[in-house]
């Protein structure tokens, strides 16, 4: 029945870092290995619900992990991802059914990736070598990496705005004025154009 109450609690919560995986065991001998990209593309948060609402999955999640994991009254927690996301409030009843039908959404996750990696092909990409210094490398937990960016992402400004999109960490940490940026090892404006093989190089403003 739709309005009736999920009677099932866990017995086991352990997050398993190194093999980025999410362990549950419920009391009704129920267990189940979640791997952190999974939670993470089937997040209960408005956002990804809007994104699987379109017929849509979110990309570029597979290196993801867990940071933290916060109780949300007794019958919830919050899973903090390291690329920022930490809007989804996962119920003992989510956590269930995401084991119940993990099979299932998974192929229908990797197929529908699949469909929109073909449609979005690389040649509408361009690379870029970013480098993470101070402050940024600790919180974004890299001090270096490769991205793929939209070629029409072709100027500072634009880059920033859209490394913003990878959530609240970023969000912060690359606000007006407290970001200063190098591009081929050049101090740069946020009008300054980028192109597939620079090197960016992201330093938090002197305060």
């Amino acid at each position: 029945m739709a309005n009736e109450k999920f009677s099932h609690t866990p017995t086991e919560l352990k997050l398993h870092r190194q093999q980025k995986m999410l362990e549950v065991s419920f009391d009704d001998d129920s267990h189940f290995e979640l791997p952190c990209e999974y939670l993470r593309v089937f997040s209960p948060s408005a956002e990804v619900r809007i994104i699987l609402g379109r017929g849509e999955v979110v990309l570029g999640k597979e290196d993801v992990n867990i940071e933290r994991i916060e109780p949300v009254g007794g019958y919830a927690v919050q899973l903090h991802f390291d690329d920022g996301h930490h809007t989804g409030i996962y119920s003992w009843k989510t956590l269930y059914e995401l084991g119940e039908k993990q099979s299932k959404n998974w192929l229908q996750y990797k197929v529908t990736r699949l469909e929109m990696q073909q449609a979005k092909p690389e040649s509408g990409l361009k690379t870029l070598n970013m480098l993470y210094f101070v402050d940024f490398a600790t919180k974004f937990r890299r001090e270096s990496e490769e991205i793929k960016v939209p070629e029409k992402v072709n100027t500072v400004q634009l880059l920033l705005t859209h490394l913003c999109k990878r959530g609240k960490v970023w969000q912060e940490c690359l606000g007006k004025g407290l970001v200063k940026v190098t591009v081929n090892r050049q101090f740069a404006n946020p009008e300054t154009t980028i192109k597939s093989g620079d090197e960016i190089a992201l330093v938090p403003a002197p305060k």
